[in-house]
């Protein structure tokens, strides 16, 4: 369902698109000013020290040579913060350029797809198009960090219980609206990496055990020998005591400065390694902190930055960029002298220490909470791009799965269907020529499936569904690797969706295309009829698509809930005409042969029999 320029999303991305590019070309005119005025300076003092040295002008204006390098300090200083303010702005700009290629179809461009989270193996995602090009997680991403991608991927991948779904729901409504805080949060968290930022390793770090216990005693030697050693230098300048005595004070420092280096060292490394821009956290966690919310999800990941009694997540991460900061002066030249006079780095690293024992323990949960709420902002951008889509409804009793107007979520102008599933044991059998829809309508139920157990809108009319696992069967593949057949592929896929219905008790919705493909007619019909059996037993409700009619007997079975429904073509002059519009019953036509000579292939012209229901 693509979005008009009319409409709402399309305007207001529209609007704040216009704004941020406004904003940066004013910052443009800006940063060229300030470059002019850096370069006016800069030539300004090289012609004053000119001047001066060539006994032009009186040694004084060496004053005014100084001061104009400290204004071009100032300048660059200012020109510093323009680069930052336009390098926001231009995340401004791509978000609303993404939101707009949301709503016109051109987000399958986007790079970030989620194929590392594809599996073969699991029961639906590959053949819902969850993962991967043109997927589900393609069109809803739009976190910044990776624990938030991998959030995402998580509630695609697996259903939520129905409390957690009816949380998100409401969590994600209040979220829709406000696109100035979601475009916030992401900006800022962009901010902090040039590609996507990964806690994990901060989280690893954070979570250690103490790295310099071993070197404990350091700590109250740093403290008490520097101003004991300068002490000693003062006292023998003003002559009290011995001038030498302070190189003893000198020459011990020597000696834990060297007795230090190693644990110093690997502790250094280890922080380095996992920090990774995480000193500029701060300012979104305070954006988190500051926006006012009120459903009780976001509130309980709002109140898990910012305990009763203790200053907020924000006010910590700006005391470890602080911290942080005095460990990164060890790239400065004039640090070994530093910490030869003062034991620098060990001040620097115990202090850092403090801080790891303090907050350690707590990391994780801060970075938890922000992966939701990214998570969450998904889900709301969604809602908000999607303004047709509805809110399912959640029942207790199932498997049920009802739908009226139903589309695929990933098609730009899908055509709606109704169907139901209205509890155990039901069923649709879907008949229909090829290409004629009997797939696509499988997966729009199932993709609709998923995004509703997962906390997003659908894309229908209305939609009702109990809690439920998604399993399917439609993409087999052979492995020449492995050596395993197409048709035992699908015999392995078959049995796990078998398997995981029982151990559902039921409680799911299967989705089969054309199974057993892979052997002859006969066996695949008593096959095929067996699996259906097998699965309806279990309570499961589902829906199987198929060119064997014979299956259309399962209908005329005493207590059978097996619906028959079909899709069909038609032909307007030479041209093969679909509707996609599901039909009551069994289809009655068939369209192999014209697609075959559509194609070019030289079949011989008969004429096609209707397909007769068997007896």
């Amino acid at each position: 369902m693509t979005s008009t320029p009319e409409s709402s999303p399309h305007r207001t991305y529209t609007e704040r698109l216009t704004a941020a590019q406004s904003k940066l070309a004013e910052l443009d005119r800006v940063s060229a000013r300030y470059a002019n005025l850096r370069g006016l300076t800069f030539l300004a003092a090289a012609a004053l020290a000119g001047f001066v040295l060539f006994d032009r002008l009186p040694k004084p204006y060496w004053w005014a040579v100084v001061g104009a390098m400290v204004l071009y300090g100032v300048l660059a200083v200012l020109h510093n913060t323009v680069f930052r303010r336009e390098a926001r702005e231009r995340l401004y700009v791509t978000l609303n350029e993404r939101g707009l290629a949301r709503l016109s179809g051109a987000w399958r461009e986007f790079t970030e797809r989620g194929e590392r989270f594809l599996s073969s193996s699991h029961l639906y995602t590959p053949d819902l198009d969850v993962f991967g090009q043109a997927s589900l997680f393609q069109l809803l991403n739009e976190t910044a960090t990776r624990s938030g991608e991998e959030r995402l991927a998580s509630w695609l991948s697996a259903p939520a219980a129905a409390e957690e779904v009816a949380a998100r729901q409401g969590a994600a409504r209040e979220l829709a609206p406000l696109i100035g805080f979601r475009q916030d949060l992401c900006v800022e968290a962009q901010g902090v990496s040039r590609e996507k930022a990964d806690p994990s390793l901060f989280i690893q770090w954070a979570e250690k055990g103490p790295s310099l216990q071993s070197i404990r005693w350091a700590r109250p030697v740093a403290r008490v020998l520097p101003p004991l050693t300068l002490a000693l230098y003062v006292l023998g300048q003003l002559e009290v005591l011995p001038r030498w005595l302070w190189w003893i004070g000198l020459f011990v420092q020597l000696g834990v400065v060297l007795l230090t280096r190693r644990p110093l060292a690997r502790m250094e490394q280890s922080l380095s390694v996992g920090e990774h821009g995480f000193v500029r956290y701060a300012p979104l966690f305070a954006r988190v902190e500051g926006q006012p919310v009120r459903h009780p999800l976001l509130q309980r990941l709002q109140s898990g930055l910012q305990r009763a009694g203790e200053p907020a997540v924000s006010t910590h991460f700006h005391r470890f960029s602080r911290l942080y900061s005095f460990v990164e002066f060890k790239r400065h030249q004039f640090h070994p002298v530093i910490h030869l006079l003062t034991l620098w780095d060990i001040h620097a690293l115990f202090a850092l220490e403090h801080w790891r024992q303090r907050h350690g323990q707590e990391l994780r949960g801060w970075f938890e909470a922000l992966a939701e709420l990214e998570a969450l902002s998904c889900l709301a951008g969604f809602a908000h791009d999607r303004p047709g889509f509805v809110w399912p409804t959640l029942v207790a009793e199932g498997p049920r799965v009802e739908a009226k107007a139903l589309g695929h979520p990933l098609l730009d102008d899908p055509v709606p269907n109704d169907l139901s599933l209205p509890g155990p044991r039901h069923a649709l059998l879907i008949t229909g020529s090829n290409m004629s829809g009997k797939t696509t309508l499988m997966r729009a139920l199932g993709s609709n499936v998923v995004l509703a157990l997962a906390g997003a809108p659908v894309c229908a009319r209305e939609f009702t569904l109990s809690p439920l696992h998604v399993l399917t069967s439609m993409r087999v593949k052979d492995s020449l690797e492995r050596g395993v057949s197409y048709f035992y592929a699908e015999v392995q896929r078959i049995k796990a969706v078998l398997d995981a219905a029982q151990r559902a008790q039921g409680q799911c919705l299967f989705l089969l295309d054309e199974i057993l493909l892979g052997t002859n007619t006969r066996e695949r019909q008593i096959a095929s009829r067996e699996v259906l059996r097998l699965l309806l037993g279990t309570g499961a409700c589902g829906a199987v698509t198929t060119h064997d009619l014979s299956l259309a007997a399962l209908a005329d079975e005493p207590g059978a809930h097996v619906v028959n429904v079909h899709f069909r073509d038609h032909l307007e002059g030479e041209k093969m005409v679909f509707d996609y519009t599901l039909r009551q019953g069994v289809v009655d036509t068939t369209n192999a042969l014209r697609v075959l000579r559509m194609a070019g292939v030289p079949v011989t012209e008969v004429e096609e029999l209707p397909a007769q229901r068997p007896c």
